[in-house]
């Protein structure tokens, strides 16, 4: 499996778990206010996992730590991209 195959799977199954627990719920909401817009499954997730990126790059390069607000800010904007 290539690495970036690998961090997507693994973006991916953190999107399905904040689904599933529906936390924060706003990931859930933005899930299927997406797949209203006529996004598909695959796409919908891409576009979370755009913004879950965002939070996994500021911990990982700057330590900051997970900026919910900001998240859910940039799910809220969606298909715009984050920031």
């Amino acid at each position: 499996m290539e690495p970036n195959e690998k961090a997507r799977e693994t973006i991916f199954e953190i999107i399905e778990n904040q689904i599933e627990a529906n936390e924060p719920p706003e990931t859930k909401r933005t899930y299927q206010r997406l797949i209203d817009l006529g996004y598909n499954e695959f796409v919908t997730k891409q576009l979370i996992g755009q913004c879950l990126a965002v939070e996994l790059f500021g911990i990982m390069k700057y330590h900051e730590p997970f900026n919910e607000t900001r998240y859910i800010k940039n799910l809220r904007h969606l298909p715009k991209e984050p920031h």
